[in-house]
């Protein structure tokens, strides 16, 4: 954690970190991995509202806990811009971070892969490769969405390249 911002190391040393090292295919090991998983999620979810940041809202989309959808929203100019999320846990994990995609802005900013998957390669993966197996979908989020987030919405915003909901309602009704 070394060269991070306070702000940074504080919210990373409030969540928990996993200890269990099992993938979907690991039977019982894979449901240890999942309550820690949702410990995880549940300390930073609370977390984030104590401290006014509330930002994502997740849930497990089967009951394998390998499909995961939601949404996440970003306050720019006052304005909440708010997009689908959704993953799939890859079969390789927690060695492989998953892959985290906003469908809605496929195809709307170079650092995304086709399907809305936001392209994390520089910066997150060799810290998730560094910190297999202690860091979960919480830290994914954490440490890969938030601050994607906090780099791309305000240039898609200002470039026009993504509209919130009301000007576009302003706009189809002229």
């Amino acid at each position: 954690m070394e060269g991070w911002d306070p702000n940074t190391k504080s919210t990373l040393t409030q969540i928990p970190q996993l200890t269990t090292k099992a993938g979907p295919r690991d039977g019982t090991a894979w449901t240890q991995r999942l309550k820690e998983e949702y410990r995880a999620l549940i300390a930073y979810t609370q977390m984030n509202k104590s401290n006014d940041n509330d930002w994502f809202r997740i849930l497990a989309a089967n009951p394998e806990g390998t499909r995961w959808t939601g949404k996440c929203w970003y306050v720019h100019n006052l304005l909440k811009y708010e997009f689908d999320l959704q993953f799939d846990i890859p079969v390789t994990y927690p060695a492989t971070a998953p892959e985290l995609e906003l469908p809605e802005l496929d195809g709307k900013t170079q650092k995304m892969y086709r399907g809305g998957k936001i392209c994390l390669t520089v910066h997150f993966k060799p810290l998730w490769a560094k910190n297999c197996p202690r860091f979960g979908i919480a830290h994914a989020l954490c440490l890969g969405l938030a601050p994607w987030l906090a780099a791309e919405i305000p240039i898609l915003v200002d470039s026009g390249m993504i509209k919130h909901k009301d000007d576009a309602t302003t706009s189809d009704e002229s």
